[in-house]
């Protein structure tokens, strides 16, 4: 294979993987087959360029997912989440939008309306790549994140302090970088922005609740924030905060940890926060700078995170090419995030979920292995068929070869040695693959490709 750079030792083929796997939920190979011939900056460049890219068919969706129409049940919602994540020719849109949710971490235990999860989903795909400022202004008008964190109950009277503190701790800042008066100030110039009719119910169902200022209970007062001071409303208060190093040493160090690795290299993150800083606040620019960077694209960051639950069941699917169609059952897959640990529109609280190793423990490894297993059981699957049908290409293959000939089409999935001895030791009982009975090869390639989505290697991205 040709080799993308020598001093980082990456093949091609492994750096799409890697650079499809993180910016994505994995790809084909045909797909990284497809984008190692337009090359990687080309790829990067689609990549943060979602737009050039074709829209799912809605029509198809709503004809054979009647549910999702209205939006009414968070399973159907989280169901056509996992059926964007397979067949969304915008990977890293749908990866953008997932790295909002997990930040801004809105959940439907409390807004009991899927659709106002749905909703806030779209907002943050529709800005997930566009300047801060907007997102964050967005992000206070949404009604879902209004009830989230109470601001309908800020007033000029009652100052409700849940959306400005959590606005600096949680969403831009982090603790450390402003005071208790800038909070109660923060506070202060979001007053009054809240939504129409608090109650849900109408006469025809439940009513879609749409941001509403309320001057009459806006706090019109001088406020010192951040330094500096005026009659600030909300909007004035996320300018302050976007022009800010602390933002940009935050959302920088935010995005490095979700894309490229769970140790923090400051100066990685600290060019990162310089591109924020002189882009007034571009995230595309940003994560385009990330994924071309050497810290993203060193082979010390290749399969190095623990994947989410979000990652490993829509990876899986992609991988397996299940449900390129609205097939009914997709809920069941949709349901394995709940198994593993990751309730999809839904976190457990305003912090979001804990990630990393913490995706793991027992009881949720053998939910993630029995999952996987399953998939790549079945033969008659497209990616599954697509494995062996280059696997039957290649030719007769010796134990050794057929496991390295797998775990490159899986990955290409580097293995400790023991892991390899393993997988060889087990093939070599049955000899040489070859494909002269075609059922028997059929089996004895879903049952190394069982073997290899068991180990510990494919827990990781």
């Amino acid at each position: 294979m040709v080799v993308s750079d020598p001093v980082k030792g990456l093949t091609d083929i492994e750096l799409m993987a890697h650079l499809f796997r993180r910016a994505g939920f994995s790809a084909t190979r045909d797909e990284l087959e497809a984008a190692v011939a337009k090359g990687y900056e080309a790829t990067v460049e689609d990549l943060v360029h979602p737009e050039r890219q074709p829209e799912l068919d809605y029509d198809l969706i709503h004809r054979f997912y009647p549910d999702f129409k209205e939006m009414r049940r968070i399973e159907s919602n989280q169901s056509h989440w996992l059926y964007r994540m397979v067949n969304t020719k915008k990977p890293l849109e749908e990866k953008m939008t997932l790295f909002w949710h997990m930040l801004f971490a809105t959940a439907f235990s409390k807004l009991n309306d899927a659709r106002l999860s749905q909703l806030q989903l779209e907002m943050l795909r529709k800005h997930s790549m566009g300047d801060f400022k907007t997102l964050l202004l967005e992000l206070s008008k949404d009604p879902a994140m209004i009830f989230w964190l109470d601001n309908q109950e800020n007033t000029n009277e009652v100052h409700n302090e849940n959306y400005g503190r959590e606005l600096l701790e949680l969403f831009s800042m982090g603790i450390g970088n402003y005071t208790e008066d800038d909070v109660k100030d923060c506070a202060r110039a979001f007053t009054g922005w809240g939504f129409s009719h608090m109650v849900k119910n109408g006469p025809y169902g439940r009513i879609v609740w749409q941001f509403q200022f309320h001057p009459e209970l806006h706090d019109y007062g001088q406020k010192t924030f951040l330094g500096e001071t005026g009659n600030f409303d909300g909007e004035d208060i996320i300018d302050i905060i976007v022009r800010q190093e602390a933002t940009a040493q935050f959302i920088a160090k935010r995005l490095f940890l979700h894309f490229v690795s769970d140790q923090v290299d400051q100066e990685a993150v600290d060019e990162l926060a310089k591109v924020f800083l002189a882009t007034n606040g571009n995230i595309r620019e940003v994560v385009k700078a990330l994924l071309l960077s050497d810290a993203f694209r060193s082979p010390s960051n290749y399969y190095t995170k623990v994947k989410s639950p979000t990652e490993h069941v829509a990876g899986v699917e992609r991988m397996v090419g299940d449900f390129q169609f609205p097939d009914p059952g997709i809920w069941k897959v949709a349901a394995e995030f709940i198994y593993m640990g990751q309730d999809v529109m839904n976190p457990p609280s305003v912090e979001g979920w804990h990630t990393g190793k913490e995706w793991i423990d027992t009881g949720i490894l053998v939910e993630r292995i029995n999952f996987a297993a399953g998939q790549v059981a079945d033969p008659s699957k497209p990616g599954v068929r697509a494995i062996i049908d280059r696997l039957k290409a290649a030719g007769e293959a010796s134990p050794e070869q057929f496991v390295d000939r797998t775990l490159d089409l899986v990955g290409p999935m580097p293995v400790q040695p023991v892991t390899r001895t393993t997988l060889v030791n087990h093939v070599s009982k049955e000899g040489p693959l070859n494909f002269s009975n075609a059922d028997a090869a059929d089996q004895r390639v879903t049952e190394l490709l069982q073997l290899i989505v068991a180990t510990r290697e494919f827990q990781f991205c």
